[in-house]
């Protein structure tokens, strides 16, 4: 009887043949790919968003939140994209020689940039459509405090989070590979993506997002005023995220995405399957 999943060394294997792919895509193809992937990744952060955003209990919104955040990934693997944080895997054909490093940061260039052109479409649309208008401004105000918060993490914190992170999402991406039908890779993504958003995590294409979104609503008198009176937020601090300043907490998180994703998972599991070990 024929298994229905890959082993982790043809995980790796079929990973690496991806790569490939990645690299050598037509710039025209791989610009819309970035754009699809950061246009879900912001689809999940907008309706989880509305799921929590009247629930005081962190423990209790971070785990609804998770449960419907993974539809992201879900989407990109399923329908297609080009995300940042997985692309980082890419280092793996670099090591295998099967690309050149030019290649690699061609891609990630690329599709860094496009994952935000993105996912800011989803944030223009999301702020135009009324949806921040739920429970009387709420949410306008709850994604302020969300946005200011994220943009206010420490260097150091930023990082070590982003390594978590893109651990997780790394691992997620690796085992919806292993998968040879589509319920096997829905819950291969499921449980790592929703272990990430449960712990709190920084992704900095989900903060393509989040970031942005919030200095939308900080735009609004409305949904300050709601901010101040239901968090305590002032209209200083709501005009301080809308200074390129409050965008700085971008680069320390890809930093520590990068990290995750190429050194953590991306080095360990091409070390661990492919390298020649001794008996």
């Amino acid at each position: 009887m024929e298994s229905n999943f890959f082993t982790p060394g043809e995980v790796v294997e079929n990973n690496l043949k991806a790569q490939v792919t990645k690299a050598n895509l037509p710039l025209g193809k791989m610009i819309l790919l970035g754009i699809m992937a950061g246009a879900f990744i912001a689809l999940g952060g907008a309706t989880s968003n509305v799921a929590v955003h009247n629930i005081a209990n962190v423990g209790i919104a971070r785990t609804l939140a998770g449960a419907i955040f993974p539809v992201g990934l879900m989407l990109v693997i399923l329908v297609g994209g080009e995300l940042f944080t997985g692309n980082c895997l890419m280092l793996m054909a670099c090591k295998d020689k099967r690309i050149r490093i030019s290649q690699m940061l061609r891609n990630l260039i690329v599709v860094y940039l496009t994952n935000l052109v993105g996912a800011v479409i989803i944030d223009i649309l999301i702020f135009y459509s009324g949806q921040l208008d739920y429970t009387n401004g709420a949410l306008g105000a709850y994604t302020i405090k969300v946005a200011i918060a994220k943009a206010n993490i420490a260097p150091g914190t930023a990082i070590a989070s982003g390594i978590l992170c893109n651990i997780l999402v790394c691992l997620a991406i690796l085992m919806a590979g292993a998968a040879k039908d589509v319920t096997g890779k829905i819950w291969a993504i499921f449980f790592p993506i929703w272990a990430f958003v449960i712990g709190g995590f920084e992704h900095c294409v989900a903060n393509m997002f989040y970031i942005p979104m919030g200095m939308l609503a900080a735009t609004n008198n409305n949904y300050v005023e709601k901010a101040e009176e239901l968090y305590g937020i002032t209209s200083s601090q709501c005009a301080d995220l809308l200074s390129i300043q409050s965008t700085s907490s971008f680069i320390y998180v890809t930093i520590g995405n990068i990290l995750g994703g190429m050194i953590f998972v991306g080095l360990t599991c091409y070390i661990v399957h492919n390298k020649k070990w001794k008996s």
